[in-house]
Formats: C-alpha cells, sequence, structure tokens
C-alpha cells in the first residue's frame, strides 16, 4: 500500500454527497459517509436525518480498519471470518476503530496511491459498500475494491423476503 496525503476537503465532499444521493436514489436506510485521508484524520462526514447514533462510529470502524490494514473492510471481512482471536486483537489494538464488514473502502488516486478511506453505515453492509464505491468512481477516483458486490441488492436487514 503506497500512501499519500491528498485527500482534499473538496473531494471528500464530493464522495460524501454523492454516496449520500446513491443511498435516497436506491431507497437505502439513512446513512452516515465518513471520510478519512491516508493519515486516518476526518475530512468529511455527513449523518441523515434519522441515522442512528451508532453510525458514525460503524462508519468511522469501516474505514479507519480498511485503511489501516490496506485493504477493504469487505477483504478484511472475508480474510479474517475464520479468525476471530485475531479480529478481536485488531480491535483492542485500535481502540474499538475496527469494523471488518463491507462499506469500507479505500480511496486511490490516478498513480494508485491510497489517499483515504470512506466508511459508510445505515443499510446492509452490501448496500453501504455499493454507495462508497460508486461515490468514489463518481468522485473521478479508484475504489479498492474496484467493483460492488453483485448481490448487494439483495441484502436486507429484515427477516422477510422482500
Amino acid at each position: 500500500m503506497k500512501l499519500k496525503p491528498t485527500m482534499q476537503l473538496e473531494k471528500a465532499g464530493q464522495i460524501v454527497e454523492i454516496a449520500l444521493q446513491h443511498g435516497r436514489d436506491a431507497g437505502l436506510l439513512p446513512l452516515t459517509v465518513v471520510v478519512l485521508d491516508a493519515g486516518g484524520r476526518i475530512v468529511a462526514c455527513k449523518s441523515e436525518d434519522g441515522s442512528g447514533i451508532l453510525r458514525f462510529d460503524v462508519a468511522l470502524g469501516k474505514a479507519w480498519g480498511a485503511l489501516g490494514m490496506g485493504m477493504s473492510s469487505r477483504l478484511l471481512r472475508d480474510r479474517l471470518s475464520q479468525r476471530p482471536v485475531f479480529q478481536n486483537a485488531l480491535a483492542a489494538a485500535s481502540d474499538g476503530r475496527f469494523v471488518p464488514v463491507p462499506g469500507g473502502v479505500l480511496i486511490e488516486d490516478d498513480d494508485g496511491f491510497t489517499i483515504g478511506a470512506v466508511g459508510i453505515s445505515g443499510d446492509t453492509s452490501e448496500k453501504d459498500e455499493y454507495c462508497a464505491i460508486s461515490a468514489v468512481r463518481v468522485a473521478g477516483l479508484s475504489p479498492e475494491p474496484a467493483e460492488v458486490d453483485p448481490d448487494w441488492q439483495g441484502s436486507s436487514l429484515s427477516d422477510k423476503p422482500d
């Protein structure tokens, strides 16, 4: 992972606004979006009306974990699903700022440098990740992972079929 702290406020703000719009267009539950620079500092953040009070911490944890480990939170989930002791160690080492579920996406510039991360929480993790990946791409940057989960629309917080 190559780091270059160049996440500009304007670009971070675009990512937040685009992610929220994608969420509205898809009919998602209220979202919280956090954009960090390569050093883990918050550059931009918004929570929609009705987004739960823990959503900020979850969104931050998704972005922080992705940035801290150098891979998307989806990949972290996949790689660590059979390693709960290591997951707990990472959560402890990061003072709880480690949430290894989809929705934490690395942001890369045209040169392939990681310049930050976006974390989203509010709906299912797959839907959160869809908004993050789409927003980074529309803002003219490269998301990691590059593609959304092909079944993101089928994920649900309900036990009832859609």
